[in-house]
């Protein structure tokens, strides 16, 4: 059950939503265990967003996944998304951050369970 979120300091169109989710879908599967099914994704845009005290477009990606991951397909992953980002938004890859949380606990399915279940 993967979550992604994006806080963007630009608007972000329907079709740039639509085609950023569908490269998502595709790219969570880097991480084995994860896939489009699951997926949530989450857009915030039209934020007032500063880099080093300036105001620019900049981008924070917020990955959340039930479980431990690997390190290089997470690496693999992330350096996919900021490609992603700058092709479909033209944020720069100095202007973006991403985070992935790892959870050893997640609610989903109408109940709360944990990593070793």
């Amino acid at each position: 059950m993967p979550y992604v979120a994006i806080n963007a300091g630009l608007k972000i169109s329907d079709a740039q939503k639509e085609k950023i989710k569908t490269e998502l879908g595709r790219l969570i599967s880097i991480i084995p265990t994860k896939s489009e099914a699951g997926l949530l994704v989450d857009f915030a845009d039209s934020k007032t967003t500063y880099k080093a005290g300036v105001g620019v477009p900049c981008a924070f990606i917020d990955v959340r996944i039930f479980r431990k991951a690997e390190f290089e397909p997470k690496k693999k992953f992330t350096e996919e998304v900021f490609e992603l980002i700058t092709r479909e938004l033209g944020i720069k890859k100095e202007h973006m951050c991403l985070s992935i949380t790892e959870n050893e606990c997640w609610g989903f399915a109408g109940s709360f369970h944990k990593s070793d279940e």
